[in-house]
């Protein structure tokens, strides 16, 4: 290179402070005029993350999640225990329970004998998995899904257990899954919601279920959850006044709005506000979306009778399957149906009766939504995932005066889900429980390994799904979790 050239291009101590200054004042008028720049996007640029666009090639575009609340009883419906039969009426082995974690059992008895299942099993499908006579329909389709036997947590009691579950974390306050994938994928329809949830009826005694389950906690409040109603209309209020013109009501919101981002001008991290503004321009366009994903009529009378709505069992649980399934048709990412209400699978006493009640209720309209979503060719594209917040112990128990043992209590330490769809490899089993079905052999499956293996299959990379908060970096799996790639096809 010409000498008088490369001299050219040096630069001075004096040059290189000035231009350094220069570029200082820039970005520091920058986050004054907007300092959203240095704070969510900047969180997402960490994370590696465009909104709406995933780390890799995704497997799964939407997912349906059934959450079974209140724990059902994996030894009883997916887990077979032959040996429980012969140790009927006794007391655990002492090598079993040494090192085990156990629940706290509060109700007054002096021992806890082992309990065999109430109900029969039998091999189904090519795969020849064990299926409780209590879910005669996913039994056979038992080849199109998942069963992972060891999933563990780290709560023993309901509110911090589903909230561990939903959010990673065991105390409120965290955003949950749908909300995660949510801000990590956009919505595909922008006339509905991308994250809708649904609960099914249940007693006024049962321990309920609260709004901060579908929370978007500290990431910006529009990735919150949704909450559809599952009698009457879905949302109330959508339709407009019959005396309001369209016209009318878009100059109103469009003067809302005004007003709103004048007030809003000078507090950029307010995300409830431009959530607030997000949803009214939302529930002006769901005003001719939503009528029509819900409305039913139009449902052939054999789809409505495939996912039970022609019998008052399975009606209700029906009813809101269908909608799912209509749901992620038109779009949406994530739909969370909650079966039992509140705590409805808690069953400490009379399993029998729990568990054969709410197996009636939900069994035909979750096979019916499989094999619907197989017909229209979407379940290779949607996950969808039953579980619940912990299992139930080998071991019997016995309150309110019952004369026998009749319930089980909470169980942490290995329950069983199922998935399927989506990307996952149906018609195997994953893990291996100890012949009473109270501790892990083979394969553990912990909360935050369940949270970044779905994650994987939208093409999230959940070390990098990460957002700023109080000046630390969260993700939905803290600091743990791995991808089971058993699962995954």
């Amino acid at each position: 290179m010409d000498p008088l050239r490369e001299r050219s291009l040096l630069m001075t101590r004096r040059h290189f402070f000035g231009r350094s200054a220069a570029g200082i004042g820039t970005l520091a008028l920058g986050s004054l005029l907007n300092p959203s720049l240095f704070s969510t996007m900047a969180a997402e640029s960490e994370g590696g993350l465009p909104l709406g666009k995933p780390h890799f090639a995704p497997k799964a575009k939407r997912v349906i999640y059934l959450f079974m609340a209140g724990g059902p009883a994996q030894m009883d419906l997916l887990d077979y225990k032959p040996t429980l039969e012969d140790l009927h009426g006794k007391e655990l082995p002492a090598s079993i329970r040494m090192g085990q974690r156990l629940t706290g059992m509060t109700s007054g008895q002096s021992s806890f004998p082992v309990v065999k299942s109430m109900f029969k099993f039998a091999p189904h499908g090519k795969s020849g998995a064990y299926v409780s006579e209590l879910l005669p329909n996913i039994a056979e389709i038992v080849d199109d899904i998942c069963i992972v036997k060891t999933v563990n947590t780290e709560a023993i009691n309901h509110d911090p257990a589903i909230t561990f579950i939903q959010t990673g974390f065991q105390q409120p306050g965290r955003p949950c899954m749908g909300s995660w994938l949510s801000y990590g994928l956009g919505c595909d329809n922008k006339n509905l919601p991308a994250f809708i949830v649904m609960i099914s009826s249940g007693k006024e005694s049962d321990q309920p279920l609260y709004t901060r389950l579908w929370s978007s906690g500290f990431l910006p409040a529009t990735f919150q959850g949704t909450q559809f109603r599952t009698d009457g209309t879905p949302i109330f209020h959508l339709a407009p006044p019959a005396t309001v013109s369209d016209k009318q009501q878009r100059s109103k919101l469009d003067l809302l709005a005004e007003l709103n981002r004048h007030f809003g001008a000078d507090k950029p991290d307010d995300s409830e506000l431009a959530a607030r503004l997000n949803s009214y321009e939302l529930a002006y366009r769901m005003q001719s979306a939503a009528p029509e994903a819900v409305e039913l009529a139009k449902e052939s009378e054999a789809t409505k009778q495939l996912y039970g709505l022609d019998e008052e069992p399975t009606r209700k649980f029906g009813t809101l399957c269908l909608l799912a399934r209509r749901l992620v048709e038109r779009g949406v990412h994530f739909v969370q149906l909650y079966c039992g209400s509140n705590s409805g699978w808690d069953a400490h006493v009379d399993l029998e009766e729990n568990h054969s009640k709410h197996c009636r209720e939900s069994d035909k309209p979750i096979a019916g939504l499989l094999a619907d979503l197989k017909t229209r060719g979407l379940l290779d594209s949607t996950l969808v995932v039953w579980s619940s917040e912990f299992g139930r112990t080998p071991l019997g128990e016995n309150r309110a005066g019952f004369a026998t043992v009749t319930g089980r209590d909470h169980h942490p330490n290995a329950y069983s889900i199922w998935m399927a769809g989506g990307g996952i490899k149906g018609g195997q089993v994953v893990g291996e429980t100890d012949e009473f079905g109270f501790g892990i052999v083979k394969e553990p499956v912990h909360v935050n390994d369940f949270h970044a293996t779905i994650l994987h299959l939208f093409g999230l990379d959940h070390t990098r799904l990460i957002y700023r908060f109080q000046g630390r970096d969260f993700r939905l799996t803290d600091v743990a979790g791995k991808v089971v790639h058993q699962l995954i096809a």
